[in-house]
């Protein structure tokens, strides 16, 4: 079966160069790259040395033409929703591969970044690569399935953040995805930020940038 190609909007690191990181966000459900791709630019004085990509997911969006969806949300089932991660995760795979072999990196010069149907696929694939990025940063997302994990102590850092009045995905599916995890071996750094729905704001921006530029530092990835 041939894998459908990702590709979307890209940032060069800010300081010029080769990258040194990696940094690959990845999108909501009935958005696509171009939701994701500022975030780059508002961190990119804390990673200069990143170069930052954004993906389109593979399908059209079911609810949103205009959009696309890395798998489809319609039924809201979580059981169908890991299904859905299972099916979307070989394309997301080959993109991360091929990125990391275009810039020359290892997995340790790699993280993830989600929000929403993009933090699923951000923390099951993640957690499942043969070699784990070096970091996860989720917003407003949800933990759809446990079935591969790395060793304790081996896994990605995590940076689960979410609105306290979110009506999409409520903030209970952060604290579920945090105990989960740390059950698991994989301790979790989470914020819920106060009066926000399903969407990132300032703080939870600033949490993010700084969670990414230490966990790369703690790599000795990063030039202080």
């Amino acid at each position: 079966m041939t894998l459908p190609g990702l590709d979307g909007p890209r940032l060069p690191p800010a300081a010029g160069g080769s990258a040194q990181q990696l940094v690959v966000f990845l999108h909501g459900y009935g958005a696509d790259g171009n939701d994701l791709i500022g975030l780059g630019r508002e961190w990119a004085s804390l990673l200069p040395h990143a170069t930052f990509v954004s993906p389109n997911a593979p399908e059209p969006c079911a609810m949103s033409p205009m959009g696309r969806q890395w798998f489809d949300l319609s039924m809201g089932d979580m059981s169908i929703i890991a299904e859905g991660v299972k099916s979307a995760a070989p394309a997301l795979n080959a993109f991360l591969d091929a990125e990391l072999a275009r810039h020359d990196l290892p997995a340790s010069a790699l993280a993830l970044v989600g929000f929403s149907q993009g933090t699923m696929m951000a923390l099951a694939v993640g957690l499942a690569r043969n070699a784990p990025p070096k970091a996860i940063v989720g917003y407003s997302g949800a933990l759809a399935t446990l079935e591969a994990l790395p060793a304790p102590g081996q896994g990605p850092a995590i940076l689960l953040v979410h609105g306290d009045r979110d009506e999409v995905i409520p903030v209970d599916a952060m604290h579920m995805a945090r105990e989960a995890l740390s059950q698991a071996g994989h301790p979790v750094e989470w914020h819920v930020s106060q009066g926000i729905g399903h969407g990132i704001d300032g703080e939870g921006l600033r949490l993010g940038g700084n969670f990414l530029r230490q966990a790369f530092a703690d790599a000795g990835a990063t030039t202080p």
